[in-house]
């Protein structure tokens, strides 16, 4: 029952049957063909023009993210001579404030210099973890989509770094042969050339010089967002490594009988004179007569209405009335089919009609595929410009007469009166002759969906050509017997290798991309070149070796003529988990990192990446190419919508991480390729959300904001602002650290006193649960679990509780009116406080560094003069905090009793709503006391704590008393409705006086 899903046959059927015959749907309400893809498809373009009206209406907030709220800050930049990859110098004075900038620089050099994320690096366990980055097209820089991607894996490889794995972590980029060619031929077009102007050789080096300067900018803005990657094993799928295992799985799926070449529809790009994919096809929903303009055309071409004209009876008189979204297209008509139990009809089975243009004679016939309720009853049959009509065709064994060609020019059998014409200024002609023959019948506004190329904006237009063909039926079924993938994120695994059951069309008439190794084979005796046959081979002359065999002649009396078509970049794609480690060579690195531990990618992907490498990886490797699956939401604007290149709404992650004003941000808008309305949207929307540009917010901010959504679930709609407050975390961290070091004296002892008092106890508890955290929210692939426990316990438990309560212990806490400071006499005391503190500092810093290595790596190397053993030379590769080295902190007496002050203190915040209020002495007054009543046991406990109460209560006095009875502290009736409970367990109450 899924077999219908993403198959391309069912995604065009409904489009063009809207387009060839009355079967196309009359009305948005009416039953239709039209496929449940296409209808998704349709109602993403619905949702995508709402959105647009959003941005440009004057309802949408003119004032930008209220919540982006930010000032200037002063650049602190890193100024000591630290020669490139050598060690950065944290032995000069320590800036005051937090700066992207400053902590950003040289760390990454010096990582990658010292061979820090290679796997020969020495490991503490002997095991593997590996995973490929999905490579990104060539076509363009990074946007914030590839920077979640790369923040979700960098964390997850450095956990595994940390925990003492062999770690493999593979760059790389995709030559994305049809988003690349058409990028290329654009840039040409603006400097007055065209692809055809050149040779192939040419063009060729044209793209090599494109692909050249944006791999290198991809790569750039990788070391900048900090990934760990390997670099000495960066894969390009054109690298002639790549090419020859590209060349190998072609031939080895052909020796298969897996690839075969035939004649078949395909959707079909004129303005790229090119097959494209599924994924490279888009609906454009129409509600009635639309003007659209279309690559070629200087003029707008109309869409959106139906035509209905007649075909005489042959021989008889009377007619058959059809209708059509495609005038232009009658001329390849070969039949009307009838439904056979539509009693209109009954008279007309097994009649002919007369083409009234090229007089040919064609069949009516029955088939139940006809709906009798729709518009006529009676149906055009198209069969080499329409899916379904292709299939009706194969039944009834009717020809397949194609009249437009692969330009988009009618051919030379359509008359001489339409050789040559461009197909949409045909229909004009064929309605006027058709009128002119009094056989048009009608033409009304119809609603429809229109197929459209998204790398070229043109009309898709099925054609029958002759392509190279995947069988991928067989394939998946295998693929579906052997899947042990574990799938974080949704379970349709299953579904989408169902899904694969059509063949898949595998070249693309291109010039970049793996050119097919097929060679058309041509014998002195053959007369005709067609009648031959083709071969395939590694090489022309394996190729020439099988060609003798097959035809049974000498090699040299062969002509071999290599096929010009290339590869979809998809199947390219398909080969990279196996292929980047140098398959098909039995290398080392394949037999050691080869399944890949995990893949994680975005959700949009499954289909067209994730299920093709299953496809290709069990088949020519004979297993699965990784053992899970991780896939994550995809990242959305502010305002809902995709990032594509194609609106210009992407963000480059550069752009938050140094900043950017916004009169830059619509200069990147400009120097686009947009369309002038999607230009305009996109300036309207970069207005309104950054009226003063984008904030620095640094590297480690951006990583940290991404790794804080959930993975899975609803669509990621991320806002600048969250990633500023991000930035507030860092130099929240950074001034922690400037703290701990004021308070740090040598010498340091190490951490082996049992902390004394229970404040100790319970930040040593929460380390430890949070240590415990990460552990569970890592295993589990939650990242926001990890991102949400160390921000709770940096903040709160660190930086909030403890560190105000040892201020009196360390001699730090500013002397305030009305607050009374019990400083410590006991110089053990303040050694075991500073201690804790280091302690707590040092293993947040190392739950951190897989999220914000940057900062992370800058702090701990500040603590390192205090470290009382031999660290290692970088933090990424210290070990990752277990929670088994805490666990004597879990859960204890004197972390509960400082959870009973904790409530306690909190009572002015629980207690601030109008309605308590009212009980207030002194009602507009500064509050000045609160008093705790107590159950007895509680009553000692918190009379021999007492004294820190002090330091957290802030502007107001803790008064503790034995609660004796309640009903005498307030009226009866009010007990209810003023009395709030704040801590059910230690049955803990409180009132004001």
């Amino acid at each position: 029952m899924w077999r219908a899903r993403r198959v391309l046959c069912g995604r065009l059927a409904g489009a063009y049957r809207l387009c060839s015959s009355n079967r196309a749907q009359p009305s948005a309400s009416s039953s239709s063909p039209v496929s449940p893809a296409l209808r998704g498809q349709a109602e993403k373009q619905r949702r995508r023009r709402v959105k647009e009206r959003a941005i440009l209406s004057s309802q949408h907030s003119n004032t930008g993210d209220h919540e982006l709220t930010w000032s200037e800050k002063e650049e602190i930049k890193y100024t000591a001579q630290t020669p490139p990859g050598q060690k950065k110098d944290t032995t000069v004075p320590f800036p005051s404030s937090y700066s992207p900038e400053y902590v950003e620089s040289s760390w990454y050099q010096w990582w990658e210099k010292e061979g820090f994320f290679t796997p020969e690096l020495a490991h503490a366990v002997d095991q593997s973890f590996s995973l490929c980055i999905p490579p990104p097209n060539v076509t363009g820089s990074l946007h914030l989509g590839h920077a979640l991607t790369v923040a979700i894996e960098d964390a997850l490889v450095r956990w595994k770094r940390m925990q003492g794995y062999r770690v493999l972590w593979v760059p790389g980029c995709d030559h994305a042969g049809i988003a690349t060619q058409t990028v290329v031929e654009k840039r040409l077009q603006r400097e007055g050339k065209h692809r055809r102007d050149l040779s192939r050789e040419e063009f060729l080096q044209e793209v090599w010089k494109w692909k050249n300067d944006k791999g290198d900018e991809i790569y750039h803005q990788l070391r900048k967002l900090g990934a760990s990657l390997d670099w000495n094993r960066a894969c390009f799928t054109m690298d002639p490594g790549f090419s020859k295992a590209v060349t190998e799985a072609f031939v080895r799926l052909c020796d298969s009988d897996l690839i075969y070449r035939s004649e078949r529809l395909v959707n079909w790009s004129c303005a790229l004179e090119s097959a494209i994919s599924d994924i490279e096809v888009e609906s454009k929903e129409l509600f009635g007569q639309t003007m659209l303009s279309v690559p070629g055309y200087q003029e707008k071409v109309e869409f959106g209405t139906m035509v209905t004209f007649a075909y005489p009876i042959d021989g008889h008189d009377g007619e058959v009335a059809v209708s059509t979204t495609r005038p232009e297209t009658m001329l390849g008509d070969v039949a009307i089919a009838v439904h056979p139990d539509d009693p209109r009809y009954k008279d007309v089975h097994g009649k002919h009609c007369r083409h009234p243009f090229t007089n040919r004679v064609i069949p009516i016939v029955t088939d139940t595929m006809v709906d009798m309720e729709l518009g006529t009853g009676a149906v055009k049959v198209t069969p080499a410009h329409d899916h379904m009509d292709f299939l009706l065709a194969q039944r009834h064994s009717l020809p397949h007469l194609t009249v437009i060609g692969g330009d988009g020019t009618m051919m030379p059998h359509c008359g001489q009166w339409l050789k040559g014409v461009k197909r949409f200024d045909a229909r004009q002609q064929v309605l006027d002759a058709l009128a002119d023959k009094k056989l048009l019948r009608g033409k009304k506004d119809h609603a429809m969906s229109l197929p459209i190329c998204s790398r070229s904006g043109d009309i898709v237009e099925p054609l029958l050509k002759k392509q190279w063909f995947l069988r991928c039926d067989e394939m998946a079924k295998r693929a579906i017997q052997v899947t042990g993938v574990s799938l974080y994120g949704v379970s349709i695994m299953h579904l989408c290798l169902c899904s694969i059951c059509s063949d898949w069309c595998i070249s693309r008439q291109l010039w970049w991309g793996h050119q097919i190794p097929a060679y058309h084979v041509e014998l002195p005796s053959s007369s005709d070149k067609q009648e031959v046959g083709w071969v395939w081979g590694r090489s022309e002359d394996e190729a020439r070796q099988r060609a003798a065999i097959k035809y049974g002649v000498k090699m040299e009396s062969i002509t071999l003529t290599r096929d010009t078509d290339v590869l979809d970049t998809w199947f390219s794609s398909g080969l990279f988990p196996f292929a980047m480690l140098g398959w098909p060579e039995q290398t080392s690195d394949l037999q050691q990192y080869y399944p890949n531990s995990i893949l994680e990618t975005g959700s949009d992907l499954i289909f067209f990446w994730v299920a093709r490498m299953v496809m290709l990886g069990t088949e020519l490797t004979g297993q699965l190419p990784f053992k899970k699956v991780l896939l994550h939401s995809l990242m959305r604007d502010k305002h809902g919508r995709k990032m594509s290149k194609s609106l210009g709404n992407v963000i480059d992650p550069l752009d938050v991480i140094s900043g950017i004003s916004l009169e830059r941000l619509h200069q990147k808008v400009k120097d686009g390729n947009l369309h002038p309305r999607e230009r305009t949207v996109a300036m309207e929307a970069q207005r309104k959300d950054f009226p003063k540009g984008i904030p620095q917010c640094g590297t480690d901010a951006l990583r940290f904001a991404l790794c804080s959504y959930k993975m899975q679930g609803e669509d990621i709609n991320l806002s600048v602002s969250q990633v500023l407050s991000c930035r507030h975390f860092c130099n929240k961290m950074w001034q922690t650290l400037r703290f701990t070091l004021g308070v740090l004296t040598f010498p340091f002892h190490n951490f082996q006193t049992t902390p004394l008092s229970s404040v100790d106890r319970w930040v040593c508890s929460r380390l430890y649960s949070t240590v415990l955290q990460c552990e569970r929210g890592f295993e589990a692939y939650e990242l926001h679990a990890v991102t949400s426990a160390l921000y709770s316990f940096w903040v709160h438990s660190l930086c909030d509780t403890y560190m105000e309560c040892i201020k009196p212990v360390l001699g730090k806490l500013d002397q305030r009116a009305g607050v009374q400071i019990h400083r410590e006499d006991s110089g053990r005391a303040k050694q075991v406080a500073s201690n804790v503190l280091y302690h707590c500092v040092s293993v947040s810093l190392a739950l951190l560094s897989p999220f914000m290595p940057f900062l992370t790596e800058e702090l701990w190397q500040r603590l390192q003069p205090f470290r009382p053993d031999a660290a290692k030379a970088s933090l990424c590769l210290q070990p990752y905090p277990s929670s088994t080295q805490l666990n004597k902190f879990e859960g204890n007496h004197d972390s509960d009793v400082f959870g009973l002050k904790l409530q306690v203190v909190k009572v002015p915040s629980k207690c601030s709503t109008p309605h308590f209020l009212c009980m207030v002495k002194f009602y507009h007054q500064s509050y000045s006391a609160v008093t705790v009543s107590l159950y007895g046991t509680q009553y000692l406990i918190a009379k021999m704590h007492y004294k820190q109460w002090t330091v957290l209560r802030y502007c107001f006095t803790v008064r503790v008393r034995v609660r004796n009875d309640l009903h005498a502290l307030l009226p009866t009736n009010e007990i209810s409705s003023k009395i709030t409970p704040l801590c059910p367990l230690l049955s803990l109450f409180c009132y004001w006086i």
